[in-house]
């Protein structure tokens, strides 16, 4: 059973890398650069998660980046940071390896790509739809529906999903039409639906459902009639604000928690994402990139 040990203040040189536990993720060294200002700055604000394997063995299982730049740091600046903040785990090797996995999937710029290999492994692990979906505070139905789809997508399409060209729903109903193809029509299928991806790039790219100017005005509008609004969002309803305005990764489902979460600011337009309403243009806000 996965569980907190303690927290520690642990000697640096004692913290391996497992083999099976290791970063999935290559190293972005923009990032840790960035840490090492930060961390030099202001200390290691958040604990690195390491697993306590035996009785003085530890394998570090969240913290990459900043272990990283916690090293950088230390080639400059010899004796910084020789003890560190860390929290110790205890659990089989499956647990630890689907913690390390989760812990990368939970950052706040996570893309559904980054949860792939944490389900698929889990999957494989022979972890119930159920216990991963809670493991991953996400639903069955949407962990049923990465089991389903992922395993078959073609690596162009995965590639696209997670730049954010393609939505979620454009690349499960590729992945569905693969499946649902005629045996031995699989590949022909493939390539049909790689091509109209290709015309699709061709074609002029839809506007943004939202823009920051088209934000403020309305929001501006709204806190005139009633200034005493006040919003009670999550860190989740943030990010799908953030995604919306972005104008590159969001889906429906982010449109919906605008909606509800930030009254006033989407036009209830169903599909067609227009930006602006018939009035906002005749004031010179059709705002379209």
């Amino acid at each position: 059973m996965l569980t907190t040990k303690r927290y520690e203040y642990l000697n640096i040189d004692k913290i391996q890398v497992h083999p099976d536990v290791a970063n999935h993720r290559n190293l972005d060294l923009r990032k840790v650069s960035h840490y090492a200002k930060d961390i030099f700055q202001n200390g290691l604000l958040e604990p690195l998660v390491a697993w306590e394997k035996k009785q003085g063995e530890y394998f570090l299982v969240g913290g990459f980046h900043r272990l990283a730049a916690i090293r950088e740091i230390r080639k400059d600046h010899p004796g910084y940071f020789d003890r560190i903040d860390v929290r110790l785990v205890a659990g089989e090797v499956d647990e630890i390896r689907a913690l390390n996995l989760k812990l990368n999937a939970d950052r706040v710029d996570a893309k559904i790509t980054d949860f792939f290999d944490a389900v698929i492994y889990l999957n494989n692990a022979n972890w119930p739809k159920e216990k991963i979906a809670e493991f991953l505070d996400r639903s069955p139905a949407w962990i049923s529906e990465i089991i389903r789809f992922v395993p078959v997508m073609p690596a162009r399409v995965r590639r696209q999903l997670e730049d954010g060209q393609l939505t979620w729903g454009r690349a499960k109903a590729i992945c569905r039409a693969i499946q649902e193809a005629p045996a031995g029509q699989e590949r022909k299928v493939l390539e049909a639906e790689l091509m109209s991806l290709d015309n699709k790039d061709k074609a002029q790219p839809r506007p943004k459902p939202l823009t920051m100017q088209l934000a403020k005005k309305r929001l501006q509008q709204h806190a005139v009639k009633n200034p005493r609004t006040t919003y009670t969002v999550s860190a989740e309803d943030l990010l799908s604000l953030l995604l919306v305005l972005e104008g590159k990764q969001f889906e429906d489902r982010h449109l919906t928690m605008v909606r509800k979460h930030f009254p006033g600011l989407l036009l209830d337009t169903g599909d067609a994402y227009p930006v602006c309403s018939q009035f906002e243009k005749s004031q010179g806000l059709d705002i379209t990139s």
